[in-house]
């Protein structure tokens, strides 16, 4: 019997897959040699195998879905990622981008089809709405340069939004003017059909998502399948309220991003599975449209197609240099925002495509489209590329300071410990990535008398297995996580020790709300922990899923600004408020608010914080149930005995915190400067 070999266009789904994969891996490995950005190899590869080129595969059902859940998949990590607290701060300038990104193109664009191309009034406007909308193509280039964050980046994908939406309102506005259509039902349609997606969406999909973090504690998958099903459905609402699925995708993201840390498994899964594959099936896609023949279908669409290219990047670089120009960007921010803005393919595909249909293109605006696309699709990844590097090594002169040593978290967990994923989710938040440190954990064995070793090997050995979940843990988040077991006849020393052997900066301790004896403000153990210790120590009641969190409310006592680790301190809480999305409520406990503020402004917090007063613990402890909700992190700062900020009522509020609050809390102790020799801390007391 024989199997007869494959044909061309390959028609079988898994050849299809295998091939598509193989591009995937090759393409940006190949090109990467030659520093050209990897995406522009995988739409190069596209063009040659496509219908248009070699035709090995044909741009039929399975290429043209996974390529639309590839943009729409783009479009929802771009929401995600962004600095939500940073966009809307900047939202003024995000605005004043996408309306110049939109209204400088789409005018001259107008004018250039009415008077030289001689198109009707409504195809001038389709026609320049086609380059007027632009499509993130080099935002995985941001995403790997690291630099998704910066200010200029975070203004342009804001921008972006706007553009695309006015840009495909002007495709819904000519077309329905077009086949007869338009009136004021169309009007009250588009407008309330609008607002209720717009308002529905921001409003329902975060307490929908606060509802599903904090109360489903079963398998990673399931929260990942939770993300996606809301990505899908704000993006099919999204075509119900007339516009692209971009739109709510972007929307999706925006509306989650509070509740995804971006240091977590959770994140680590959704850029993983978009990087791997559907944004790479949605390049492919592009690429597969790709047809330098049309170049040599005539002098029209020759000439269509330098227009498309002019006017694109014209009108592009003008929006981004009158933007940064405005308000003071530097020339790689600039080149950055112009190379993001640049770049087309799916929104203008869209446009032209409907135009086609309703009869207003031709089949030469349709070619010079997908010349355009080609062209951009090489332009806009090189330009970030490049400009994004130098924005990054700018970046990293400025950050540049000297460290004396490495910024390392270390978990203490118990051998019964039922809480080590919240407290390795706070762990991977407070961490600094830039650092490259792992994750240390500690599990001390105490020995029974007359225990022979053989059992203390036994006991060692059992909890090494139960820590093992710590380590697929950090598998998942990409975050080294090393395991250390010590055998120690004092649970607090074998912390201690274990913590000052690795130079451990920040020491997270779990507590369960109960001290274990009359007097204690913890407990034994953590109690002799925190005055043996001269790290930055958490204590941490962390018992619902913290990317839940909706506000941070930080307790501030009297004269603990005097503290020495105080600012590294405040910088490790707006850490983990950033990290949250959450802002950040600093309540000054018998003290004027005023100097606090001052001081937190000298951290340059990157959430909006708000101050309050409190006039002594017993008042604000009385009115907790009221002020802090279930879903808030209420952190409270303390100082140990003998140190700056230390009052004896502070050894109370622990225990009195845990009597009142249902939701997460944190004790804080800034790490201790003024002590001149780690064994004084190792001694038993």
């Amino acid at each position: 019997m024989t199997v007869a070999g494959p044909t061309l266009p390959v028609d079988d789904p898994i050849l299809i897959f295998g091939i598509a994969t193989f591009v995937f891996l090759t393409a940006p490995l190949v090109l990467q040699r030659y520093r050209l950005p990897g995406i522009v190899g995988i739409i190069l590869v596209g063009a040659a195998i496509g219908p248009n080129g070699l035709a090995v595969l044909d741009r039929g059902e399975t290429i043209v879905l996974l390529g639309e859940v590839g943009l729409v998949y783009l479009m929802f990590v771009a929401g995600l990622e962004i600095n939500l607290t940073q966009f809307v701060e900047y939202r003024e300038r995000s605005l004043v981008f996408g309306l110049l990104s939109f209204i400088v193109p789409q005018a001259v664009g107008t004018a250039v089809g009415y008077a030289l191309l001689d198109l009707s009034l409504g195809a001038a406007a389709l026609f320049a709405a086609i380059f007027a909308s632009h499509t993130l193509l080099a935002y995985p280039i941001v995403t790997q340069l690291g630099i998704a964050k910066t200010e200029s980046v975070t203004v342009t994908i804001g921008g972006t939004i706007i553009t695309d939406t006015l840009a495909l309102l002007v495709l819904a506005i000519v077309v329905a003017a077009e086949v007869g259509d338009i009136g004021p039902t169309f009007w009250l349609e588009l407008v309330v059909g609008l607002a209720i997606f717009f308002v529905g969406v921001w409003v329902l999909v975060p307490r929908i998502g606060r509802w599903f973090f904090r109360n489903v504690r079963q398998e990673s998958y399931f929260e990942f399948l939770f993300v996606m099903t809301i990505l899908f459905i704000c993006a099919y609402l999204a075509e119900l309220a007339q516009v692209e699925p971009i739109i709510g995708a972007f929307l999706a993201g925006l509306a989650l991003n509070r509740l995804i840390p971006e240091r977590g498994p959770l994140m680590n899964r959704i850029e993983f599975v978009g990087n791997a594959l559907f944004i790479p099936f949605f390049l492919l896609s592009v690429g597969m449209l790709v047809d330098v023949r049309v170049l040599l279908a005539g002098l029209e669409t020759a000439t269509i197609a330098v227009a498309f290219l002019v006017l694109v990047v014209a009108t592009k670089y003008l929006a981004a240099r009158s933007t940064a120009a405005f308000y003071g960007y530097s020339r790689e921010e600039t080149m950055t925002m112009f190379g993001l803005s640049v770049g087309q393919a799916a929104a203008a595909l869209a446009i032209v495509l409907i135009g086609f249909e309703v009869g207003l293109f031709g089949d030469a605006m349709l070619n010079a489209v997908v010349v355009m696309i080609l062209v951009v699709s090489v332009l806009s990844p090189a330009v970030v590329d490049r400009y994004g590097r130098r924005l990054v090594r700018a970046a990293d002169r400025l950050a540049a300071r000297p460290s004396l040593a490495p910024e390392r978290i270390m978990v203490s967990f118990s051998r019964e410990s039922q809480y080590r994923d919240r407290l390795l989710d706070l762990a991977v938040i407070v961490r600094e990535p830039e650092d490259e440190q792992p994750l240390y954990t500690v599990t001390v064995v105490r020995p029974a008398s007359g225990v022979d070793p053989t059992a203390i090997e036994a006991a060692v050995a059992d909890v090494e297995s139960a820590l093992a979940d710590a380590e697929a843990y950090g598998a998942g988040s990409e975050v080294p996580v090393e395991a250390r077991t010590s055998v120690e006849g004092d649970v607090a020393s074998g912390i201690v020790r274990t913590a000052v052997e690795n130079r451990i900066s920040t020491l997270i301790v779990g507590w369960d709300g109960q001290p274990s004896r009359a007097g204690a403000t913890f407990g034994t153990v953590i109690d002799r922990v925190v005055r043996r210790s001269r790290q930055l120590v958490l204590i941490s009641r962390v018992r619902l899923a913290l990317p839940a969190t909706s506000e941070v409310v930080l307790a501030v006592p009297k004269g603990i600004d005097r503290n020495a680790g105080f600012y590294g301190t405040v910088r490790t809480i707006d850490r983990i408020a950033t990290q949250l999305g959450a802002p950040i409520r600093v309540v000054v406990v018998g003290d004027d608010p005023a100097q606090f503020e001052r001081l937190v402004e000298l951290v340059d917090p990157d959430v909006s914080v708000s101050f309050e007063r409190a006039a002594d613990w017993t008042q604000l402890l009385g009115r907790l149930r009221d002020d802090v909700d279930e879903t808030d992190l209420f952190v409270t700062l303390s100082a140990r005995r003998g140190t700056r900020g230390w009052d004896p009522e502070l050894e109370t509020v622990p225990r009195r915190l845990a009597e009142r609050l249902d939701g997460n809390f944190l004790v804080v102790y800034p790490a201790v400067r003024d002590r001149d020799d780690d064994r004084q801390f190792l001694r038993l007391e």
